[in-house]
């Protein structure tokens, strides 16, 4: 019940993002939850390789490329989605940011009201 409620508010960050970044654009809540989907895979599978190979650009960069392997990978899933549309890979950066931030938001205000109830 847990990974359902944090997939349903990664989509609406997911949708909140499309609404801020004007390069990114979402049809609906149902392309919204396919890309949340796709992002958590790509996120748990991909990113991981990514970082690994990208270790020393990583840490010449002090931890900065991270950044940029999130804004690839955004776009990237972007790219791969027909109902999600990143139209660039700055846009991707923009989106990968506020995603995270939103998404953080969303599932701590959840944690916070399941542990008052």
């Amino acid at each position: 019940m847990q990974l359902l409620l944090i997939w349903v508010l990664n989509a609406l960050a997911l949708l909140a993002v499309g609404n801020f970044v004007p390069g990114i654009h979402l049809d609906g809540f149902g392309d919204a939850m396919i890309a949340a989907l796709f992002l958590g895979l790509v996120n748990a599978f991909i990113r991981p390789l990514f970082v690994l190979l990208t270790l020393p650009a990583t840490v010449l960069t002090l931890g900065l490329f991270i950044f940029v392997i999130n804004g690839l990978l955004f776009w990237f899933t972007g790219s791969i989605l027909k109902g999600f549309v990143v139209d660039g890979f700055w846009y991707g950066l923009a989106g990968a940011i506020l995603y995270s931030i939103f998404s953080w938001g969303l599932t701590s205000a959840a944690a916070q009201l399941m542990r008052k109830s």
